[in-house]
């Protein structure tokens, strides 16, 4: 009841939510969208909740910028390249999670044990990617220089076969692809994210939505907030859902979901200086020009932290 209290007031405070309202809101196949229903968390909308599906974060943060949508989930990494190419959207809401399934992974069979092995190979990844965010900060980490490995830019399928036939010596990759892999035995994880990387995704709006459409904003904060709790106290019920969605077993999101502890998070000092590493990251590694990197705290919106609070 508590919650209840905290969010309506919240609500009342910047005004009344009228029932022909739209947010439209883009998602990818098997999270926001999978997960609110399966929580039961879209029940008494108060106003029209408009989804839109794309294929990843990069054509999502497109729409974005085109005004074709008012919001949306994406990673820290395509996030962070979308707010230095110029488009006017802020993160709103963070999630952490522990990022084993972020990892640089090898064939079993490969002498490859250490970042340090992995000098002069080759290495099949997304440019941009959280896959690139993992190698750029293993190579820091092992004290290499960015320039030390040469870069494969295939996209996760093509990655994938590219080292199961020795193309390239290793594959840069996140989840679902690093659980389906390491239960097929394919793979062995030679530096997972944990330690190196944040753990960083977020909810994330346009400029104009978060000025005309807060209360809606607000509200599905709330909603989304409170999905990822549900789905963090038992992973199984939205593992099933997701595994008939996409049509991967459900080992894969089991293993996925169990060990990646999605959790909601304000935006807080913590989130500003993480996202910060990160920009600060793509600039040494000249991904990101120093004159184009904005400062993490000009993109992000504290402000939706009763959202956050109602859940607790």
């Amino acid at each position: 009841m508590r919650a209840l209290v905290l969010v309506l007031l919240a609500l009342l405070a910047v005004g009344p939510v009228r029932a022909e309202e739209v947010l439209r809101v883009g998602d990818q196949r098997g999270n926001a969208r999978a997960l609110m229903e399966a929580a039961g968390v879209l029940d008494g909308l108060p106003y029209r909740l408009e989804w839109s599906e794309f294929p990843a974060a990069a054509p999502l943060l497109e729409a974005l910028n085109a005004g074709a949508i008012d919001a949306g989930g994406v990673g820290d990494a395509p996030f962070t390249f979308a707010a230095a190419a110029g488009v006017p959207v802020k993160a709103f809401l963070a999630f952490r999670n522990r990022q084993d399934g972020l990892a640089i992974l090898v064939r079993p069979d490969t002498p490859i044990r250490r970042v340090q092995d992995l000098k002069d190979k080759r290495i099949a990844t997304n440019r941009g990617s959280i896959g690139h965010q993992v190698v750029l900060a293993a190579l820091e980490e092992a004290g290499l220089p960015a320039d030390s490995v040469r870069f494969h830019f295939l996209p996760p399928a093509d990655a994938k076969l590219a080292l199961a036939s020795g193309a390239v010596d290793a594959w840069s990759t996140w989840e679902p692809y690093t659980s389906a892999a390491e239960i097929a035995g394919l793979v062995r994880v030679v530096r997972d994210g944990n330690g190196i990387t944040p753990g960083l995704s977020f909810a994330v709006a346009s400029d104009a939505a978060l000025k005309s459409k807060r209360i809606l904003l607000a509200d599905y904060a709330q909603r989304l907030a409170r999905a990822r709790a549900w789905a963090l106290k038992d992973p199984a019920p939205y593992a099933a859902v997701w595994s008939k969605l996409i049509g991967l077993p459900e080992a894969v999101p089991l293993r996925w979901f169990g060990r990646a502890q999605y959790r909601t998070v304000p935006i807080d000092a913590a989130v500003i200086a993480d996202e910060q590493r990160i920009i600060d990251l793509y600039v040494r590694a000249g991904l990101i020009p120093q004159a184009r990197a904005p400062r993490a705290a000009a993109i992000v919106d504290a402000g939706f932290s009763e959202a956050l609070a109602a859940v607790r």
